[in-house]
């Protein structure tokens, strides 16, 4: 597995990673042995990037990782582990963000608590706090990396104009944010100011929440899926036509002879040495998937081809509704 430098911290961690939203119920019911299989899978394969949450099934993707690590000798030497805050609910169980220095130092000990660790590699806020100057913000994360507690910090989905801000008070590591040949947002700034303050771009949803697979979420699953069946790209119209769109780089990877996965993830992955794809999946099979793509090296003529059947702008309603869209920054 190819490895690249996570942003200033100087930390190596392979080109892929994993995102363990999916040690949750978020795509569908899972098991604590199926996302140690993945694990499993992840150390094989030489995949070191394990990114978490602290509400990630209410804690329960940290305590997975936490059990593995716990039977697991020497595991936590083979992964670099991000995990996130700043995303609370209140006593009525409405969602809110908090940024404040309390709140982020005793969430990232209680993911520790979860994991049975005593840092992890890389801490972010899950989402800005609007009304706190992210400068204050970037204060308490850079205190808590020089506590031990962490070894590199960053923000999930911010625009590169905070980013700017935030890079101005201390080295900022990486930035979250949904990338993919379905989301191309990020080219139109972020991808550009990640490279310009050398943080990592991490993208998550590499694969579009399986519109880039061979294996996409038919109409008729959307309604067990609670994310899915308010979306805009999944609801009737605009999924079928998305399906239909992908369809034709369906039928692109099967002539170049590879999973439509492993292309979506190869075509992340060229995007610049910067760039880090964190696909999820409950499928240890669709994981060897993802992987295989950080083994293609596409050629200009290849992205070419790629892009003629999935140009941008391609996709079919917008990537959040009003209520998703509370939280990451619009900057285009």
């Amino acid at each position: 597995m190819q490895t690249r430098i996570l942003g200033n911290s100087g930390i190596a961690v392979s080109a892929l990673g994993y995102g363990a939203m999916s040690f949750s119920d978020f795509y569908g019911p899972t098991s604590e042995a199926e996302a140690h299989a993945i694990l499993d899978a992840m150390i094989d394969a030489g995949v070191s990037h394990l990114d978490t949450a602290n509400v990630y099934g209410n804690g329960r993707s940290e305590q997975w990782i936490g059990s593995y690590l716990a039977k697991t000798p020497g595991a936590r030497d083979r992964f670099v582990i991000a995990t996130k805050a700043g995303i609370s609910r209140d006593a009525d169980g409405k969602r809110f963000l908090d940024n404040s220095a309390a709140h982020l130092e005793a969430e990232l000990d209680s993911s520790l608590r979860r994991m049975g660790v005593d840092h992890v590699d890389l801490f972010y806020v899950h989402r800005r706090e609007a009304g706190r100057p992210i400068e204050e913000v970037v204060e308490t994360l850079d205190r808590l990396r020089r506590s031990g507690k962490t070894r590199a910090i960053g923000f999930s989905e911010i625009a590169p104009s905070s980013l700017r801000r935030a890079a101005a008070v201390a080295p900022i590591d990486a930035v979250q944010s949904e990338y993919s040949l379905q989301t191309r947002a990020p080219e139109l700034g972020l991808v550009q100011a990640c490279a310009e303050v050398n943080a990592a771009l991490v993208a998550f949803s590499p694969l579009g929440r399986s519109l880039l697979t061979d294996d996409p979420i038919r109409p008729e699953r959307v309604a067990e899926i609670a994310f899915l069946k308010v979306n805009p790209r999944f609801q009737p119209g605009n999924h079928e036509a998305n399906l239909a769109q992908t369809d034709r780089f369906r039928a692109l990877a099967a002539e170049m002879g590879e999973p439509a996965a492993a292309l979506a993830i190869a075509w992340v992955l060229a995007r610049g040495d910067h760039v880090l794809p964190i696909p999820g999946t409950r499928s240890v099979a669709h994981f060897r998937e993802a992987v295989r793509g950080a083994e293609i090296t596409l050629s200009a003529e290849d992205i070419a081809r790629i892009e003629a059947v999935l140009p941008v702008g391609w996709a079919h309603g917008d990537r959040y509704d009003a209520v998703q869209w509370i939280g990451p920054e619009r900057y285009c």
